[in-house]
């Protein structure tokens, strides 16, 4: 059974490649939730409270709830926004915030892309997502959104 799967999976590789990228995002993604749940709880302690408790046991979906409230919601777009680019920018910097992660290795042998130059390209990756900041800002057709934009792109290119 896992012969056929290798010879099958060593035929696609781009089809390995895309199942590689699916598995690490979906893991990345479930493992920032439960840093997000662990982030809660230890600020409800902070703040003599409980944190999140009512979704799931011990509020253990909490994350996976606010996702699914935040997926439903209307998107708000300023009337003298520029619709496009105002979407548009936060799906590049997400996307770009994703794609780093292509070159780290999870396992022995196990990246999505394994590159001599993997940190030349985090380094890369994580320049670009000044682009996705100024684009929001610029998409507001607003003067004060656009000039933190700019504040906040000389920050990340600075540190």
């Amino acid at each position: 059974m896992i012969d056929a799967l290798a010879q099958f999976f060593a035929a696609w590789p781009v089809l390995t490649m895309f199942l590689k990228s699916l598995l690490l995002m979906v893991a990345v993604l479930i493992f920032v939730a439960y840093i997000l749940y662990a982030d809660r709880k230890i600020w409800a302690a902070v703040m003599l409270r409980r944190g999140p408790n009512v979704v799931g046991p011990w509020g253990l979906l909490q994350s996976f709830a606010d996702f699914t409230k935040f997926a439903v919601k209307e998107p708000i777009i300023p009337d003298s926004a520029n619709k496009g680019v105002f979407l548009l920018a936060p799906l590049v910097t997400g996307t770009l915030a994703i794609a780093a992660w292509a070159v780290v290795p999870v396992a022995d042998g196990w990246a999505v892309a394994n590159i001599n130059v993997g940190i030349l390209y985090i380094f890369a990756i994580s320049s670009l997502g000044v682009y996705g900041v100024i684009m929001a800002g610029w998409a507001s057709n607003s003067k004060y959104p656009f000039l933190s934009a700019l504040r906040s792109a000389a920050q990340m290119v600075s540190y």
